[in-house]
C-alpha cells in the first residue's frame, strides 16, 4: 500500500474493497494508509483514497472518514472534489446521522458547491443531493423540513442551467432529473427552461434524450403560447425518430417511452408512422410495440399505407406476429369509421386464404367490427359461417357463436349451426360454452317456434352434465327468466349495447400525468408506477414481496372466512320469493369473528393449520346460531306458455322437510 506506483495502488484498493465485506474488522488497520493518501500531492491518489474509504462500507471505518472527506471537499482539483461529493451520497446511505448533523456541514459544503465554477463538480453534487433527497423522502414522516430536503430554487435553477451544456452524458441526466422535479412560478420561467433544455435534443446518448424530453414535456403544461407548443412539439420528433435507430434493446426503450408520449400528445409523431413500419429483422418484441404504435398514429391520410402494411405482416412466418397484425387491422376498423369498409376487404382477402390461424383471428377481429358497426356488413356472415370446420381455438369459436347468435333472425340455418356447438357441448371450453348458451338462448327468443328442441337440450345438460358453475348459474338465470317472464329475458339478453371503441390511453389519465415524469427510467418502459415493484429506501424488493406475501395470506385467510359467512346467510340466487332473514344473528365482520373463535378457524386465520381444505370443510358444516336456511326452489310451468319445461326441484343436501317447514333446497344441492 506504501506504493508509488499507480496502478499497483489502484489494484491494492480494489483487493481491499472486496475484502471488507468478509473481514470487515481487518480493515482498520489500513486506515492510517487511506488518511496519508488524502494528502498525497497527486490528486488522483487524494481522489482514490476517498473513494475507496466511501465504498468499504464499513462501520469502523467512519468514524475516520469525516475529517478527510471534508478537506477533499474543499480540494483544490477539481477531479478530487467532485470525487468526494459522491462520497457524502455513499456515506448518508451508511450513516445518514452523520451526514444531516450541522456540524460536520457536509450538507451547506454540498449546497454550496452547486456554484462550482467546474460542471463536472457540480453535476456530481446535484447527483449526491437528489440521492440524499430521494433516500430522505422515502422515510415514513418525510417533509420538506427535513436536513436531507434538497430543494431547487430560482438561484440553482440559473446554475443548473449554466452547467449542463458542460457536463458528461451522465451529468446531463443528473441535473435533467433536477430540473424535471423544479417547481415553475410563472409562464415565463417555463418557456425559458424548455428553451434552454431544447439543444439536448441533438446529444448523442439516448439517456439524455429522453431526459431533455421528460424536461420539456413537464415544462409545456406551464406554457400557453401555441406558437411555442407547436415548435415544442416540432423539434421532438427527429431526436425520437433517430433513437429508432439504435440496438434493438435500446430501440424497445424507445419505443415504450414513445407509446406513452403519444398517449398525452399524439401530434409528435403524427406524420412520421412510416418510420415504425417493421423491419424484416426486428426482434417480436420491437414488431409489437412498432404495431401499437402504429395504430395509435392512424389516420384518414395513412390509413392505405398502414393496412397494405399490415396485410404484409399477415403472411409472415411468425405466428405470434401474424395474429397481432390482423388484430391491428380489426382496431384500425373500429378507430377510422371511413376506413372500416376496407379493412373488411383486407380481412376478407386474409381469410380466403384458408390459414387456420390468420383465418381464426379474423373470425375473432370481424365479432368487434359487428360491435362497432352493427347491421352494417352483414353480408360477410355466410363468408365467416363456412369457416366453421377450420376453428378449434376457444376464442374464436366464441366469436363466431356470438355473431350466430346476435344475427339469428337472418342466419337461415342458425339452429343447426348452433346445434354443431351444442352436441359437443361438454367438451367445449368454458368460454364456447357461455357463448353458446346464450347464444341458443337469443335464437329461441328470436325464432320460438323453431328453436324450443335446442334451447331445452342445452339447458338440460348444462345443469345436469356441466362441471363449470358459472355455466350452470347462467342456464338456471336463463330457465328461470324464460319461465317466468319472457319479456324480461329479452329485455336482459336481447338489451341493446353500446358500440366499443379504441381507448386514446392504455393507462388512467393521473397516472399518465405521473409516467410522463419518469420517462428514461423503469416505470416508463413498465408502464406503471414505480413503487409497484421496486422497494422504498433501504427496503429491498424481496422484503417488499415477502411482507406482502405474509399480508396476502391473512387477508386470504380472513376472505375465506367471510366467505363462508356468506355463503351461510346467503339466499338461493334461483328463489325470488321473500323469505324470512337472519333476525338478530351477526352478519359480515361480526360474524367472520364468531366463526374465529372455533378451533379450526383460528388454526386457519394463524396459519398453523395442517389441512386448511378440511377446515375450511368443518367450519363450513358446523352447526349453531350461523346455520344456513335453504330457501325454497323455483316452481314449475312452462317457459311463459311456451312448452318447455321448468327446471327439475333437486333434494336439498343433509336436510328432511317436515310439515311446519316447506320444502327446501341447499344453493349446493343444486349443482
Amino acid at each position: 500500500m506504501q506504493t508509488d506506483d499507480l496502478e499497483q495502488k489502484k489494484l491494492v484498493y480494489l483487493y481491499l474493497m472486496n475484502y471488507a465485506k468478509t473481514q470487515p474488522e481487518l480493515v482498520i488497520l489500513a486506515v492510517n494508509t487511506f488518511v496519508k493518501d488524502t494528502a498525497d500531492p497527486n490528486p488522483l491518489v487524494r481522489a482514490l483514497a476517498i473513494r475507496t474509504m466511501g465504498c468499504l462500507r464499513a462501520e469502523k471505518i467512519i468514524d475516520y472518514l469525516s475529517d478527510p472527506l471534508r478537506a477533499c471537499l474543499e480540494d483544490k482539483d477539481a477531479y478530487v472534489r467532485k470525487t468526494a461529493a459522491l462520497c457524502v451520497a455513499k456515506l448518508y446511505d451508511l450513516k445518514p446521522e452523520l451526514v444531516i448533523d450541522p456540524d460536520n456541514g457536509f450538507l451547506d459544503m454540498l449546497r454550496n458547491m452547486i456554484s462550482d465554477s467546474n460542471p463536472m463538480v457540480v453535476a456530481n453534487t446535484v447527483a449526491a443531493l437528489t440521492d440524499i433527497h430521494n433516500a430522505a423522502m422515502s422515510q415514513p414522516g418525510a417533509s420538506p423540513s427535513d436536513p436531507g430536503y434538497f430543494e431547487i430554487t430560482s438561484a440553482i435553477l440559473g446554475k443548473l442551467l449554466i452547467a449542463l451544456n458542460e457536463c458528461s452524458e451522465w451529468g446531463r441526466v443528473a441535473i435533467l432529473n433536477a430540473l424535471a422535479r423544479y417547481v415553475v412560478h410563472d409562464e415565463k420561467e417555463s418557456e425559458h427552461i424548455c428553451e434552454r433544455v431544447v439543444p439536448q435534443f441533438q446529444h448523442v446518448n439516448g439517456s439524455v434524450v429522453l431526459a431533455a424530453v421528460k424536461v420539456i414535456m413537464i415544462h409545456m403544461r406551464g406554457v400557453y403560447r401555441e406558437d411555442l407548443l407547436k415548435q415544442l412539439v416540432r423539434k421532438m420528433a427527429p431526436p425520437l425518430v433517430t433513437l429508432l435507430s439504435s440496438p434493438p434493446e435500446v430501440q424497445w426503450v424507445a419505443l415504450r417511452n414513445i407509446n406513452l408520449l403519444l398517449q398525452k400528445r399524439p401530434e409528435i409523431l403524427a406524420n412520421e408512422m412510416r418510420v415504425f413500419f417493421c423491419k424484416y429483422n426486428d426482434p417480436l418484441y420491437v414488431k409489437v410495440e412498432k404495431l401499437d404504435i402504429m395504430v395509435r398514429l392512424a389516420s384518414e391520410n395513412n390509413v392505405d399505407a398502414l393496412l397494405s402494411e399490415l396485410k404484409e405482416y399477415a403472411s409472415e412466418v411468425d405466428v405470434d406476429f401474424v395474429r397481432k397484425s390482423v388484430k391491428a387491422i380489426g382496431q384500425t376498423a373500429v378507430k377510422i369509421d371511413s376506413a372500416a369498409e376496407r379493412c373488411v376487404n383486407v380481412l376478407l382477402e386474409l381469410i380466403a386464404t384458408r390459414v387456420s390461424y390468420v383465418v381464426q383471428e379474423a373470425v375473432v377481429v370481424m365479432k368487434d367490427i359487428f360491435r362497432k358497426y352493427p347491421s352494417t356488413y352483414e353480408g360477410t356472415i355466410p363468408i365467416l359461417c363456412s369457416n366453421l370446420d377450420e376453428l378449434d381455438e376457444p376464442e374464436a369459436k366464441a366469436s363466431l357463436i356470438w355473431i350466430i347468435g346476435e344475427y339469428a333472425n337472418t342466419i337461415d340455418n342458425a339452429d343447426e349451426l348452433l346445434g354443431i356447438f351444442v352436441d359437443t357441448f361438454v367438451e367445449e371450453s368454458y368460454p364456447v360454452q357461455l357463448q353458446t348458451l346464450t347464444a341458443v338462448v337469443k335464437l329461441f327468443l328470436k325464432k320460438p317456434d323453431s328453436s324450443q328442441g335446442i334451447v331445452q337440450k342445452v339447458l338440460n345438460t348444462a345443469t345436469k352434465d356441466c362441471d363449470s358453475p358459472d355455466v350452470r348459474d347462467r342456464a338456471y338465470i336463463y330457465w328461470r327468466l324464460l319461465s317466468m317472464d319472457p319479456a324480461a329475458a329479452k329485455a336482459v339478453v336481447l338489451a341493446h349495447r353500446p358500440p366499443i371503441s379504441i381507448p386514446r390511453t392504455t393507462v388512467p389519465p393521473a397516472l399518465l400525468e405521473e409516467l410522463l415524469g419518469e420517462v428514461g427510467t423503469l416505470a416508463s418502459v413498465y408502464h406503471k408506477p414505480a413503487e409497484t415493484f421496486i422497494g422504498k429506501g433501504r427496503i429491498g424488493a424481496d422484503a417488499v414481496r415477502k411482507a406482502g406475501d405474509l399480508g396476502e395470506d391473512q387477508f386470504s385467510a380472513q376472505k375465506a372466512l367471510q366467505t363462508v359467512v356468506a355463503g351461510q346467510q346467503a339466499e338461493n340466487l334461483l328463489d325470488f320469493d321473500d323469505s324470512t332473514s337472519l333476525e338478530g344473528q351477526p352478519s359480515g365482520l361480526a360474524a367472520t369473528q364468531v366463526l374465529a373463535q372455533t378451533p379450526a378457524a383460528a388454526g386457519l386465520l394463524a396459519g398453523t393449520s395442517r389441512n386448511p381444505l378440511d377446515d375450511l370443510v368443518s367450519i363450513f358444516g358446523g352447526g349453531g346460531p350461523l346455520a344456513p336456511t335453504t330457501p325454497a326452489v323455483f316452481g314449475g310451468g312452462a317457459f311463459g306458455g311456451m312448452g318447455l319445461a321448468s327446471a327439475p326441484p333437486t333434494p336439498a343436501v343433509g336436510q328432511t322437510p317436515t310439515a311446519a317447514q316447506p320444502q327446501q333446497e341447499d344453493l349446493l344441492g343444486l349443482f
